[in-house]
């Protein structure tokens, strides 16, 4: 049976209003559409809007289930064009989907900083500063896909003017450092501090077995932000354990070709394809569950809010831990059986063979280990 909680109109109607809120209005007043979906077959292509007050063209893509915790939006600068000065009192984390350009970010101190990027690189906007987007070709477009916590924000203060025009820099965030914008951080376990990644999409990444199916991983914390993301990468031919997680996850993939599965406690798995440029977003408390049936590696990155991880006592996100003991993580060996003769069709479509093996074995070496560990306590 599924649980998806829908209820009478009569008792939706009772609500309705409460989903008008200040950040709703203020999109609104931006004149953008915000596209309510939990999967996005390719960003490059999305519609967008024209931006008037900044001067480009735009689409807010924010599933409800997370729009009072974090939003994403897709903006596009037009060749040799420029986006207009902004500052907020809201994070932000930015990833290039195609062109070339520049920003330039500066304080009420009269620090200035001007980068570079490309496709595929990765950073944030430090907190209240000013910053200005610029396209670095005259003849093609400029397009990224940033993830902000605006909705809370915006919803917190019901104030715009406060939200955007306050006076005041954040000196433990950004206070001119001329080495800000360098392409290096500091490792630190999974976690890699940092502000700006040239080329995400070939950023090499730490092992990461817990995850299932081999691969790896690495987790960012970008300009001494709360938000935060990873990147994920797994093999040809493997999959992702499922896991679920609280809402606002924006999964964007950066390599291969496959396709997502997701579904809510006791419904059945639905597919959804993708490619590169594709996004997906699960909802809150939904299993899903990726799986690569390309030729190359699978990469994807995942912007999200901290209110996404649910955390154990240790600090380890539930999403990482087996069912068995608590988590919030389906091993291999208690998932579906559709989930394995799904994967098998759709490689054999394609002339693939599932190269699971080693994941599986892994997985049973960690359970003879804990059951070691059991009986010796």
């Amino acid at each position: 049976m599924v649980k998806d909680a829908m209820v009478s109109e009569d008792l939706a109607k009772k609500f309705a209003t409460e989903k008008d809120t200040p950040y709703n209005r203020w999109v609104a007043a931006e004149g953008l559409d915000i596209i309510s979906a939990h999967y996005i077959p390719d960003l490059n292509e999305v519609e967008l809007k024209p931006w008037a007050r900044r001067g480009g063209h735009g689409v807010y893509i924010n599933h409800e289930a997370s729009r009072t915790s974090n939003d994403c939006y897709v903006l596009e600068i037009p060749p040799g064009g420029e986006i207009a000065p902004q500052r907020q009192l809201f994070e932000e984390m930015v990833y290039v989907l195609s062109g070339t350009g520049s920003t330039s970010v500066w304080n009420d101190a009269g620090n200035k900083m001007t980068f570079e990027w490309g496709k595929g690189s990765l950073f944030a906007i430090p907190l209240n500063c000013w910053h200005q987007y610029f396209n670095g070709s005259g003849q093609a477009p400029a397009r990224f896909v940033s993830v902000t916590n605006s909705p809370g924000i915006i919803n917190l203060y019901e104030d715009v003017s406060f939200v955007f025009n306050t006076a005041h820099d954040f000196k433990n965030r950004f206070n001119g450092e001329p080495d800000y914008f360098a392409n290096r951080g500091t490792q630190k376990g999974l976690l890699l501090e940092t502000n700006f990644v040239a080329d995400a999409d070939n950023l090499p990444l730490i092992s990461a077995k817990e995850r299932g199916a081999g691969g790896g991983h690495i987790r960012f914390n970008l300009a001494k932000g709360s938000m935060n993301c990873h990147i994920s990468q797994f093999p040809v031919a493997t999959y992702k354990k499922a896991h679920c997680h609280g809402p606002g996850a924006h999964v964007i993939i950066m390599s291969g070709e496959g396709y997502s599965m997701m579904w809510p406690e006791g419904a059945e798995p639905k597919r959804y394809d993708w490619k590169v440029g594709s996004m997906i977003v699960p909802p809150n408390l939904w299993f899903h569950q990726h799986f690569n049936t390309g030729t190359t590696p699978g990469r994807y990155l995942a912007f999200k809010h901290e209110v996404v991880s649910i955390r154990n006592a240790q600090g380890v996100p539930k999403a990482w831990i087996s069912r068995r003991v608590g988590g919030d993580q389906i091993d291999y060996a208690d998932e579906p059986a559709v989930v394995r003769t799904t994967f098998t069709e759709a490689l054999k479509a394609k002339g693939l063979e599932p190269k699971m093996t080693e994941a599986y074995e892994f997985e049973q070496a960690e359970f003879a280990k804990h059951a070691e560990m059991a009986a010796a306590e």
